[in-house]
């Protein structure tokens, strides 16, 4: 198995907050991983740590191979990994045009193909060429995080991290976008790594997950595990019963 992204014994801690403890992850090259927990449970701190934007306190992080330190990333682990997050009007510059916020990226890397790259992101995500020149107020939820997803694949990276992508979004637009971003991944190869709080979509995108509570993982599954019911947690029963995607009808 070659690994996309190894985590060894993570920890941070913010203030007295111990947000992550020594957890220990591993991703395989082009696998979709899913982070499931309760709010509050280190499973956005664990992605936001990888990212560089959580200070890890102890444990290491190495992705393709390469161990990260601190939470300064160069260029080049911009260049391989990208994050969409949660809330696709706030990631997005309210007085920037599409165009400007899609060639920005290309720009802070010296990317002199702009023109195609664009024009080939939006393609990617469903939107015409007429969206360049839209500001995110004159674009839908769905339309917004299209251009955010849009914003991370235009530097052809290897990994994404997505926060919780569809959470912001209503129920009609939710599966759109995750079939989207089920697309992109096979046509790209692409490794996933996936926060959310609703198994049924973790299932859906994920071929393995991990299961957090306090900071820590407290169980490993896949996802056939997971819809076959073979969980050995109390804690991940409850997610199950709770997250909507997992009622069950009454004989």
């Amino acid at each position: 198995m070659t690994e996309a992204v190894s985590v060894d014994n993570l920890s941070v801690v913010f203030d007295d907050f111990r947000a992550l403890d020594r957890v220990s992850v591993e991703i395989a090259k082009g696998e979709s991983f899913g982070l499931v927990g309760e709010s509050g449970s280190g499973k956005s701190t664990l992605l936001r740590a990888i990212a560089g934007l959580a200070p890890a306190s102890e444990g290491s992080i190495r992705v393709e191979g390469r161990k990260l330190q601190g939470t300064r990333r160069d260029k080049a682990f911009y260049r391989s990994v990208q994050m969409v997050f949660q809330d696709p009007y706030g990631s997005l510059h309210p007085r920037q045009t599409v165009d400007r916020q899609l060639m920005e990226p290309l720009a802070i890397h010296g990317i002199d193909d702009g023109e195609r790259r664009i024009l080939k992101a939006l393609d990617e995500v469903g939107l015409s060429s007429g969206f360049r020149f839209r500001y995110p107020h004159q674009l839908s939820g769905g339309q917004r995080q299209r251009i955010a997803i849009a914003r991370a694949l235009i530097l052809e990276p290897s990994i994404l991290l997505l926060d919780e992508p569809t959470s912001a979004l209503d129920a009609s637009v939710q599966a759109e976008v995750l079939n989207l971003l089920e697309e992109v991944r096979r046509a790209h190869e692409l490794t996933f790594i996936m926060v959310s709080h609703d198994l049924g979509v973790v299932t859906h995108m994920c071929d393995r997950l991990a299961v957090m509570q306090g900071g820590r993982v407290v169980e490993r599954l896949t996802s056939a595990d997971l819809v076959a019911g073979r969980i050995g947690e109390d804690y991940t029963r409850n997610l199950m019963v709770a997250s909507k995607g997992f009622r069950r009808e009454t004989a």
